[in-house]
C-alpha cells in the first residue's frame, strides 16, 4: 500500500506528534508513505474566508503535486483534509471554476486522484489485519473517540456519519481498546477562534471534556491537530478560568495504534503532551 502524502503546516510545529506517530505507524504495518513534493499551504481556514478562488487554487496546486507521485493523496490534519478534498469535489463539478483554477496555478488538475484522510487510509489497510498486528492489546483505555467538525462536513466529502461517526471507535476497538458512547463527537472546539477570543473556546472545550468525564471515558482521542491543541493545551486555562480540573490525557488516534503494534511510546511521542499521559498508559 502505497500514499502520497500530505504533511502540512502545523505538522512541523504544535503537532509534530501526530506526523512522527503516522509515520511510525506506517512504516510499522508496511504502508509507504510518499511525501507530496514542494507542498505548500493549503490555506487552512483563513484562506477560504478571504478569497473563494484563493482557497480552490492553494488546495489545487497540492493537488498537481499529489498527482507526480503516481499515487493517491493521504493527509492526517483534519483542516488539511477538508480543503484538498474539497478543491477536488468541487473543481471536479464545475468545468468553469476549473479553467480559473488551472490558469491561476498554470497546471492542469490531475483526474481520478482520491483525497483520503488518515482514518481512511487505516480503514482501506484493514481493520481484520490491524488487528493481527496487535502485540499490546490496549485494554485499560476506555476513550471518548472525538472526530470534530472537520471531518464529517460537508457531507459531500465528509468522511463518516456527520452525526455520528464510529470510524475512529471501530479502528480503536480493533486493538483492544473500548470507547464510550457521548453525545460531543462532532461537537466544535473553537478552532482557531482562540486567537481572538480565548474564553469561548474554553468554555467549549470544557464542556467536550465535561462530557467525556461523565461517560466513563479516560482519555480523549482525535484526528485533528487543532482539535488536539485545544483540548490538551487549554485544559490549564479551564482550571484557572472555570476552577474545572480535569487532567484528561488526549491522543491522537495513531499513537494509540503504534503503541497496540509495539512500538515504543517515545516513538509516537506521548511524553510531548500538555497532560501527562504516563500514568494512564503505564495501567494499560
Amino acid at each position: 500500500m502505497r500514499w502520497a502524502y500530505y504533511p502540512g503546516c502545523c505538522y512541523h510545529t504544535s503537532a509534530r506528534e501526530y506526523d512522527q506517530s503516522t509515520r511510525a505507524l506506517c512504516q510499522k504495518l508496511g504502508i509507504e508513505l510518499i511525501d507530496v513534493p514542494d507542498w505548500s499551504c493549503c490555506g487552512s481556514t483563513a484562506a477560504h474566508g478571504t478569497s473563494h478562488l484563493l482557497a480552490l487554487s492553494l488546495a489545487a496546486r497540492n493537488l498537481v503535486q499529489a498527482a507526480q507521485t503516481g499515487q493517491d493523496v493521504m493527509t492526517s490534519c483534519a483542516a488539511c483534509y477538508q480543503r484538498l478534498a474539497w478543491a477536488n469535489y468541487e473543481l471536479g463539478q464545475d468545468a468553469s471554476l476549473r479553467q480559473q483554477v488551472e490558469d491561476v496555478i498554470e497546471n492542469p488538475l490531475p483526474g481520478g486522484l482520491r483525497v483520503l484522510s488518515s482514518l481512511d487510509m487505516m480503514l482501506e489497510y484493514g481493520i481484520d489485519q490491524l488487528a493481527a498486528q496487535v502485540v499490546k492489546p490496549l485494554s485499560g483505555i476506555k476513550a471518548a473517540a472525538y472526530y470534530g467538525c472537520l471531518l464529517v462536513k460537508p457531507h459531500q466529502i465528509g468522511t463518516d456519519d456527520p452525526e455520528n461517526p464510529c470510524k475512529m471507535d471501530h479502528l480503536l476497538q480493533a486493538v483492544g481498546a473500548t470507547t464510550v458512547d457521548w453525545p460531543f463527537k462532532t461537537e466544535c472546539c473553537g478552532a482557531s477562534l482562540a486567537v481572538t477570543n480565548e474564553d469561548i473556546v474554553v468554555a467549549l472545550t470544557a464542556r467536550i471534556i465535561g462530557s467525556a468525564v461523565e461517560a466513563g471515558a479516560n482519555c480523549i482521542v482525535t484526528a485533528c491537530p487543532l482539535c488536539h491543541f485545544n483540548l490538551d493545551y487549554r485544559q490549564a486555562k479551564i482550571a484557572s478560568k472555570l476552577g474545572q480540573n480535569y487532567r484528561m490525557p488526549v491522543f491522537y488516534f495513531t499513537q494509540l495504534l503504534g503503541l497496540a503494534v509495539g512500538l515504543p511510546a517515545l516513538a509516537v511521542s506521548t511524553h510531548t503532551h500538555f497532560v501527562d499521559t504516563a500514568d494512564l498508559l503505564a495501567a494499560v
